[in-house]
């Protein structure tokens, strides 16, 4: 048996060419089998088509159709970010210049632990993610896997700064947050309230008042996008509050920190740089394909505790002749390069096209709101703050409204989110296709009203 060949080398790209064309060909066949915006079925017959496909997962003789066979079948039980149903989550439809530039890193496949396994990403991560933290008016940046690492490390950061430390956040944070702080041994956080899903800064005031202590012994997380509504914090005053009491401040911006490329839309996130850390994520409101989190940082001097010396990767004499040590970059060894997808999509795009983008899934969410808002059988939560639109069915039960959202999933007809807000169950569009029309709108508010048991 001759040896498969190699995706990078001199014969990489004439190995590559026909087997994109069979990926090409078996995404676009399974796109059409699926002929929605995700399975329909539910979980059990999407399970039972993708067990068929696979059949012996290690078989003694392989399958040279494998390939156009498993991408034929994901593609066909996948939901797919770029129909215009498809608005559940913070889940993008990635830019296909990302994905090409994807394609790039996993051919080429620098591991970036060490310089000689990464001579030119490595370069290009450093360039790029200080140029990202200056955007949110930081110093430095580091990559992680998403908005959970970033806050899981911006923790980190916090506690090996000052001992003792102890989170306040909002009821409205992401779960990544308390659930940070019981990984790496922190006390309960303190949960400030948010009555209108964003934190309270009367009632932040009087859990800092009460929590005292030496000064950064507190870490407050703000959030700038929350999950449910894509809501915003005042930041403004929050960071005015860190900074009366001693407090450092991590702003959650995984959401709406691509808000920054908009100048309609920046001025949202105006306190982004009283920050000590800020979370961003592109694989949100950037459209990229995932990973692609940041982590930016105020005091780079703060990342030195992530430093770590292994000889076959950073030896000291190494070091000292000049070879750039990335063990200090990230929690992980082995990484790949996410930061060509995003340096790619920031150079084609430029910050116009950016932030046409970002402009763009902002108006299609207000529209939509405008929809529903003169629409007599629903009932509309609030005005978007960035592209996340909550509705319901006028008079219908919190039972009727899952069962809605269950019966057009099952149905493979449409993708919605589900969010408890003042003690109801709304329906959660998030909006990130620029390419959605108000056709598209309007037939999605058509779904659900049919589907609506009454």
């Amino acid at each position: 048996m001759s040896t498969p060949p190699l995706a990078s080398g001199p014969q990489g790209p004439a190995a590559l060419r026909p087997l994109l064309d069979t990926v090409l060909d078996a995404l676009d066949g399974g796109r059409t089998a699926r002929g929605g915006p995700l399975p329909a079925g539910g979980p059990a017959a999407v399970a039972a088509r993708m067990r068929d496909a696979l059949g012996e997962t290690l078989p003694d003789e392989g399958d040279p159709h494998a390939l156009h066979t498993l991408v034929h079948a994901l593609a066909e039980g996948s939901a797919d970010p770029a129909d215009p149903l498809c608005t559940a989550h913070l889940h993008c439809p990635p830019l296909a210049v990302a994905a090409a530039a994807d394609l790039a890193a996993s051919a080429l496949n620098p591991s970036l632990d060490s310089w000689d396994q990464a001579p030119a990403a490595s370069a290009l991560e450093a360039l790029v993610t200080r140029d990202l933290a200056r955007e949110a008016g930081l110093a430095d940046a580091v990559v992680t896997t998403g908005g959970t690492e970033s806050n899981q490390l911006a923790l980190l950061l916090a506690r090996e700064t000052h001992p003792g430390l102890r989170l306040v956040c909002g009821a409205n944070a992401h779960h990544s947050l308390p659930r940070a702080a019981w990984l790496l041994g922190l006390p309960d956080p303190v949960v400030v309230p948010a009555p209108t899903g964003t934190l309270d800064p009367a009632a932040l005031h009087t859990a800092l008042t009460g929590l005292g202590g030496p000064r950064g012994s507190v870490l407050v997380a703000a959030t700038a996008g929350t999950t449910d509504a894509g809501l915003i914090d005042p930041l403004p005053e929050i960071a005015g509050l860190c900074a009366a009491h001693g407090a450092r401040l991590h702003i959650d911006a995984a959401h709406g920190g691509s808000l920054l490329f908009s100048d309609r839309h920046r001025d949202k996130l105006t306190g982004l740089e009283a920050a000590h850390t800020v979370t961003l994520d592109l694989h949100k409101l950037g459209w990229q394909p995932l990973a692609a989190g940041i982590l930016a940082v105020r005091h780079p001097r703060d990342l030195a505790v992530l430093d770590r010396r292994a000889d076959y990767l950073n030896a000291d004499d190494d070091t000292e002749a000049g070879l750039p040590d990335l063990l200090g970059r990230s929690l992980r060894t082995s990484r790949r390069p996410d930061i060509l997808k995003i340096a790619v999509t920031l150079r084609t795009l430029g910050r116009r096209g950016l932030a046409t983008l970002v402009d763009q899934v902002c108006a299609r969410a207000r529209e939509f709101a405008d929809l529903i808002h003169h629409h007599p059988g629903f009932d509309l939560h609030d005005r978007p703050t960035i592209s996340t639109v909550l509705f319901r069915p006028s008079g219908a039960c919190d039972e009727a409204v899952a069962a809605a959202r269950r019966t057009l999933l099952t149905g493979g007809r449409a993708v919605l989110g589900r969010a408890r807000l003042g003690d109801r169950l709304w329906l959660k569009a998030t909006l990130l296709n620029p390419a959605v029309r108000p056709d598209d709108l309007a037939a999605l508010l058509k779904l659900v009203e049919g589907s609506t048991p009454r």
